[in-house]
């Protein structure tokens, strides 16, 4: 007997899908069956992946919105729960350093910590809280899945805030989960190791990749695919029992002694 995952009458919702691991989620997902809204900032972006799902004869509705702006989540979270009839499944993918250049912990100012802090740790929080508020309302369950980061397993030089803000989206989701769970709701994270999207291409140079990979037990690095099959996985019934977990997704990374030191920060993920 065959084993298969349908998503088929699930609607979900995916933060940061325009491109790079949001939008293999969102494809993933798509692929399973589900409805999927792609959420971006960017519309074209949004659109693309949306154009890409629908050529694959997949289901998806663009929605444009900035997560910084707290009406704006709102309005995302109502708008994908319209476009499904309801929320099932809410992969939360926004966050990066916010731009910012390479710093040692002593020289972050105060902007440069509230500025990261917020479109990670807090945009996490409060999109997460608007999707359970729907899923509570709904009255059957749900999935909440938090992109955190391969960061938080272990120190990051020259990337303090960033990573105590994902190490805080671990926490936050134990938490979730503990008051969510009798509902029927849970809440995972899942931590990405370095991943060769766009944007961390364009920020290592091949050395630097070379490096990461002969530091990896598994000698590669992940890949965006592979995080849109793991977020089938936990978003499906075989995933019924998982709760309150950081799975790590990461070739082995959290168990390397030789990892490089990170040269420029990424500006995505």
């Amino acid at each position: 007997m065959a084993v298969a995952i349908d998503l088929q009458d699930k609607g979900a919702l995916v933060t940061g899908a325009g491109a790079g691991i949001g939008a293999e989620i969102a494809r993933w997902l798509a692929r399973a069956g589900a409805g999927v809204a792609v959420a971006d900032i960017r519309e074209g972006h949004a659109k693309a992946v949306v154009d890409s799902i629908r050529e694959e004869g997949g289901r998806a509705v663009p929605i444009v919105a900035d997560c910084r702006d707290d009406p704006q989540i709102e309005r995302m979270v109502g708008e994908a729960t319209a476009a499904w009839d309801g929320l099932d499944v809410a992969v939360n993918n926004v966050g990066n350093p916010a731009g910012r250049a390479l710093s040692s912990v002593v020289d972050m100012d105060g902007a440069y910590w509230r500025d990261v802090v917020d479109q990670n740790l807090v945009l996490t929080g409060l999109c997460a809280a608007a999707e359970a508020r729907v899923m509570l309302a709904q009255g059957r369950g749900g999935v909440i899945i938090n992109v955190s980061s391969g960061e938080t397993t272990r120190p990051s030089p020259n990337l303090g805030s960033y990573g105590a803000a994902k190490a805080a989206i671990n926490h936050l989701t134990q938490t979730l989960a503990v008051e969510l769970g009798p509902s029927g709701i849970r809440v995972v994270a899942v931590a990405p190791g370095t991943t060769l999207t766009e944007h961390v291409r364009a920020a290592f140079d091949d050395d630097h990749v070379a490096a990461i990979v002969e530091s990896n037990p598994l000698r590669r690095m992940s890949e965006p695919d592979e995080l849109g099959r793991l977020a089938v996985f936990l978003a499906s019934d075989l995933a019924r029992c998982i709760t309150g977990q950081l799975i790590i997704a990461d070739a082995g990374a959290h168990l390397s002694r030789t990892r490089p030191p990170v040269k420029a920060a990424p500006t995505g993920g």
